[in-house]
């Protein structure tokens, strides 16, 4: 007695002490979380780098440079987790999460801070080449009013100049100092007659100076002021950037969009996995509640390690992190559903336990690798915020299979070992007046189901009418509606404008057409944002000039994304690139692990889910951004995921048979394997659904299309599973079996030693 409590103490003990340490450092681990733009706020600017001169030519240095020169710039801003990346085709991704003010970090980026001091003829008469590096200073003069000091190289040429700009007549003694002259646009005598003039002073030289020192002054009046002076200064001190910058793609996202994002989403996925802690203890009873044990830990090391390798958290990454709940359930359920079977027959629960963890971890694992596939894909192609959702996924997946088969089976070992709950099946979910006693002889296909009424086999036919029909009908939503595709893949520019109350499109319309660039389609989003939407880039000027003119009606900065024909291209390139990889990836698994047979019908039932989303798209009209392809390729792995396990149980039941000589005996193998998975698919998808469902309902509107995407998929993936993937398996296999005469060898393994001929 004493030892069996001795088990169920340490498995007590380890529990409350693992629950008890997630308790006490949740709050630290969490607040370590490097948030993505789209949850702080901030903005996101792809660079092409260009030559600034024709004829010059970009290399792999000049980009490198210019990557190190907006860095230094981003320093001066004070973001704490700025991302700068060089990616292929001389470009540059700056990402500034928590960025204030989004307008002055633009400006200090783009600007090419080129210091030049010319005449009122617009004559250069110094440049940046003469003065010192990193010499520029913010400083303050006696009547404290900000002021830029620059050091010279030579006080003697200062001198020079000086001397020749004091001998001209008033009102052309001026040396006008410049940031960034464009010869041929730019002129002083244009810009003088305007009330905020483009140069920076325009000093007036009455006699020679004798200073290695040039003081600028005047146009630095208040705070405004002494911000301008600093960033002049801190542009000087960076380095001029000796090429041009030019914008293929750019989000910017206010504070408070990101602020509610996170909240939105946090809830939602709370409140689902919450729901699936219980439906898990409802049903599966002492073992629900070590699954949920294992799944709190689970939350916790994917949150861990994610803060390990500095990952940034998106929106799309904490729908990875959710998900990644249902992966790891479903790894328990798998075990859980086998252990009731083996119990059922009659095994002590020590004996039943020993052969569910054996027949179950290789089904876990195929499940596991090909949603693994689908996440390296979705990293290898993905940018920005799919990167994200597809590092979080591939985190989920590892982090699950580590608590769901190593912690589970730790905590269900010493429970099952400690011999206390042999004649407490209850508590695992099973009545005595259910089980057959060991001495019988039953096997696991003996085994009465909730579906053994349903003839899957028998209904094929319907089923692929209904497939068909589906597809037909989608095809020709296709045609007509063809697909709502968001400026990721169009190009152009959409604004999200958050208002204050109820969402006034006229209001809002109105007022963009009076900054002079007016809406080529405008719509309502959830009830106080308005997207406007337009087919060409905006620029740089309009973005800021939409940003501060709504965030001084609404007290909201507009959330603007701003992508290029060719990145858009690109975007369509890489989605479709990643989906054919994905799926030759999981044929070449498959079949490695299975046969031929099972790759190709479960990579088309794929294919159907995936088609089944895309036309759902299409009839309610739901905007395709790039997180789309986030969701296409989840459900790839998802829908493969079921299929897999599926397939798995067809496996064993045909170790279990020596040859083939009927047809029936191949429907009657589909049969006993959809009935005996039956139960973990729909629980499986039951607590992934409960999150998605609340997700669609409470989460963020920026990924509802996400997750609708995904909750359409998932259904689809269990209807395919069931009704597409098993059902074309026999009609291959059937096919075999006639141009082999009429008997197939289906199995052959000298180890098997329950092989006996089903008839």
């Amino acid at each position: 007695m004493r030892n069996k409590l001795s088990y169920i103490i340490i498995a007590l003990a380890v529990s409350i002490g693992l629950v008890t340490v997630v308790a006490m450092t949740a709050e630290d681990v969490g607040e370590d979380v490097n948030l993505g733009l789209d949850l702080q706020g901030g903005f996101e600017v792809l660079y092409e780098v260009e030559p600034l001169n024709e004829g010059d030519e970009i290399d792999e240095t000049a980009v490198s440079s210019t990557a190190s020169t907006l860095d230094s710039r981003v320093n001066v801003l004070g973001v704490s987790e700025p991302n700068i990346q060089i990616e292929e085709g001389n470009r540059i991704r700056v990402q500034l999460a928590g960025v204030e003010d989004q307008t002055e970090a633009r400006e200090l980026l783009s600007t090419q801070a080129e210091l030049t001091i010319r005449d009122v003829e617009d004559n250069v008469l110094l440049s940046g080449s003469d003065l010192v590096e990193g010499g520029a200073s913010q400083n303050f003069d006696e009547f404290n009013n900000a002021m830029v000091t620059l050091e010279l190289q030579s006080a003697e040429k200062f001198r020079e100049v000086t001397e020749e700009i004091s001998e001209r007549p008033q009102g052309e003694n001026l040396m006008v100092i410049w940031m960034d002259f464009v010869e041929g646009e730019d002129s002083f005598a244009e810009e003088a007659q305007k009330e905020n003039p483009k140069f920076v002073s325009a000093p007036t030289v009455s006699e020679p100076i004798n200073s290695s020192e040039v003081m600028i002054s005047g146009g630095f009046e208040g705070q405004e002021g002494v911000e301008r002076a600093q960033n002049i200064a801190s542009l000087l001190n960076s380095g001029s950037l000796p090429v041009e910058l030019t914008e293929v793609y750019s989000t910017s996202v206010g504070a408070q969009f990101g602020e509610q994002a996170l909240q939105e989403t946090i809830f939602a996925g709370a409140l689902g996995i919450a729901l699936v802690f219980i439906y898990m203890i409802a049903f599966y009873r002492l073992p629900g509640i070590v699954a949920t044990v294992t799944l709190f830990v689970y939350i916790y090391l994917t949150v861990f390690g994610f803060n390990m390798i500095n990952g940034v958290l998106t929106l799309p990454g904490i729908a990875a992190l959710i998900l990644g709940v249902g992966m790891a359930v479903d790894a328990n359920i798998i075990l859980y559903e086998r252990l009731k079977d083996e119990l059922r027959i009659g095994r002590s629960i020590k004996k039943a336990y020993k052969k569910a963890a054996q027949n179950s971890i290789w089904t876990i694992l195929d499940a596991n690798i090909t949603t693994l596939i689908a996440g390296l894909v979705l990293f290898a192609f993905g940018t920005s915020s799919v990167k994200g959702f597809a590092t979080m996924l591939i985190l989920s997946i590892v982090m699950s299979f580590v608590t769901a088969v190593f912690l589970t089976r730790v905590l269900m070992r010493l429970i099952v070992h400690s011999g206390y709950l042999n004649d407490k099946l209850g508590l695992f979910g099973i009545k005595e007046k259910n089980r057959y006693k060991l001495s019988e002889g039953k096997d696991i296909e003996d085994l009465t189901t909730p579906w053994d009424r349903f003839d899957f086999v028998r209904h094929t036919k319907k089923f692929f009418a209904f497939s068909i029909a589906l597809l037909v009908l989608g095809a020709g939503a296709l045609a007509v509606f063809n697909l709502n595709l968001g400026v990721d893949f169009t190009s152009g520019t959409r604004a999200d404008i958050e208002t204050n109350d109820e969402a006034d499109i006229d209001e809002v319309e109105n007022t963009l057409n009076e900054l002079g660039i007016p809406p080529e389609s405008i719509t309502t989003s959830g009830e106080n944002t308005v997207v406007a939407r337009y087919t060409t880039d905006l620029a740089q000027d309009e973005v800021t000039t939409m940003q501060d003119t709504f965030n001084e009606m609404y007290g909201a900065t507009p959330m603007i994304s701003t992508v290029s024909p060719v990145i858009g291209k690109e975007l369509a390139q890489n989605a479709a690139l990643a989906l054919l990889i994905a799926s030759i990836g999981i044929i070449a698994y498959a079949t490695i692990r299975f046969e031929w047979c099972m790759a190709l019908p479960a990579v088309l039932a794929l294919m159907h889910d995936v088609f089944i989303m895309i036309a759902v798209f299409s009839i309610l009209r739901i905007e395709v951004d790039i997180t789309i392809i986030a969701a296409v390729l989840t459900i790839v792995g998802y829908s493969i995921n079921d299929t897999i396990v599926t397939l798995d149980r067809v496996r064993e039941n045909l170790r279990k048979v020596k040859v083939i000589r009927s047809e029936e005996t191949i429907d009657l193998i589909i049969n006993r394997s959809l009935r005996q998975t039956a139960t973990r698919s729909i629980n499986t998808v039951l607590t992934v659904v409960i999150v998605v469902l609340l997700l669609v309902l409470f989460g963020s509107s920026a990924i509802f299309g996400f997750s609708l995407g995904l909750l359409v998929g998932l259904i689809s993936g269990v209807y395919s599973s069931f009704f597409i993937a098993i059902q074309l398996w026999g009609i291959l296999k059937k096919r075999q079996l006639r141009k082999n005469g009429g008997e197939l060898v289906v199995y052959e393994d000298e180890k098997t030693n329950d092989e006996k001929i089903l008839v």
